[in-house]
């Protein structure tokens, strides 16, 4: 059964293209005849954009293998292999993660060891300890984190020359060469 809303007369009339009310998702027009309770109504359904969904390895949770795919993920369990994520990848307190990891934003509250080869951003957050190298856009460290390890962030790695030595490249030190 659906509602309508009666309208005043002091407002102007709008189109009927453009009376409708949301009603579970649904729209109807606000001027509608009522349907028999038996009929199907058809009306056009609001779009919503997909959100990324987030999987999470629980506290309690070992596993062992490879994460791969688009999505969030949050460890809060033990994890050993590489993770390749289109989205957010978050490693709770207590986690322990061993493995590489590409991912858009890296959280580190647990441990992490193994390599951060490519993220926009990286989060070491008071209680996250990461032993391995780094390589990031950006990086915030909270006072109290842990690493050891070499890092790499705020590069515009192959985008950008040194003016003094041509077209330059980066050795190990990060430093061009």
């Amino acid at each position: 059964m659906a509602l309508w809303k009666e309208q005043q007369q002091t407002k102007p009339s709008p189109s009927p293209a453009s009376e409708a009310l949301e009603l579970s998702g649904r729209f109807e027009p606000a001027h509608a005849e009522p349907q028999p309770a038996s009929a199907p109504s058809i009306a056009p359904v609001a779009v919503r954009s997909k959100a990324m969904s987030e999987s999470l390895i629980a506290p309690d949770i070992a596993i062992e293998g490879k994460i791969e795919g688009a999505g969030h993920v949050r460890i809060a369990g033990r994890f050993k292999g590489d993770v390749n994520v289109h989205g957010d990848l978050t490693i709770e307190t207590g986690a322990k993660v061993n493995g590489s990891v590409r991912a858009e934003k890296v959280i580190v509250s647990g441990e992490l060891t193994g390599n951060i080869e490519q993220a926009s951003h990286v989060e070491l957050q008071q209680s996250g300890a990461l032993t391995g190298d780094l390589k990031a856009a950006s990086l915030t460290v909270a006072a109290g984190s842990r690493m050891r390890g070499h890092v790499e962030f705020g590069w515009d790695d192959g985008k950008s020359e040194s003016p003094h030595h041509g077209t330059g490249h980066k050795n190990g030190s990060g430093l061009l060469s």
